[in-house]
């Protein structure tokens, strides 16, 4: 063994084959879902913002990467998803106040669609930051109180836990006052309902995905012992 693996091995180290691919597509669907949200959609009785379409991925992937690797890893990826989101919303609000060239005349549509305003990437930022450490924590916590028994009782319940959260947060934080109250409320519905019906459909693919993972990494950890302090990166 190298001097490499020695010290690793040591401290306890180890390196996961599909932990940063698994995070960047977390972290991705997480930024296409928030432009996507820019637009609210009807289908059928359901009104809801575009995001909604993709975001339920977003905790289905939280939900397995905490399963397979822990709290703790979970976290460092929850502040990365929330600082790429910060970054991309202010870019997309820089780019909209800087003068455009005379030959471009799509400045109104631009702004109509990318032009966020500070109030929506505060409630999106906030209900991110909730909902995600909450759907982590939950689904951690019955993890260790069942044994690791019925992983589909800790992604559901997580997830009806932490959707709950970082729907109603988003939506009332970004349109209340905005949007007239009944299509407010029948956004909130719409997505909640969404968003924990696609969790429930998900859930084969979740056991594949964390059977898959577990098995090639070769991890399945509990969170006994862990500080579930959000603030608290190790």
């Amino acid at each position: 063994m190298n001097l490499v693996g020695e010290v690793r091995e040591k401290l306890h180290l180890k390196e996961f084959r599909h932990l940063t691919t698994v995070a960047i597509i977390f972290v991705s669907v997480l930024l296409i879902s928030n432009v996507a949200s820019s637009k609210i959609l009807s289908f059928g009785v359901f009104d809801f913002d575009g995001g909604t379409i993709l975001f339920p991925l977003s905790y289905i992937f939280g939900d397995i990467l905490t399963e397979v690797y822990g709290y703790k890893r979970v976290r460092r990826i929850i502040w990365v998803g929330l600082l790429m989101n910060v970054l991309m919303a202010a870019v997309f609000v820089v780019v909209g106040w800087l003068p455009p060239s005379q030959d471009w005349g799509n400045q109104d549509a631009y702004m109509a669609i990318l032009g966020w305003t500070p109030r929506i990437v505060f409630a999106s930022v906030v209900a991110y930051f909730v909902g995600e450490f909450t759907n982590s924590y939950v689904l951690a916590k019955i993890k260790v109180w069942m044994k690791g028994k019925k992983l589909w009782v800790r992604t559901i319940s997580s997830t009806i836990i932490g959707q709950g959260f970082d729907t109603l947060i988003f939506v009332l934080l970004a349109f209340y006052g905005v949007l007239p109250n009944s299509l407010l409320i029948a956004v909130i519905v719409s997505n909640y309902i969404f968003k924990v019906g696609v969790e429930v459909l998900f859930t084969p693919i979740t056991y594949l995905i964390v059977g898959k993972l577990k098995k090639d990494e070769g991890v399945d950890v509990y969170d006994k012992d862990t500080n579930f302090n959000p603030f608290r990166i190790e």
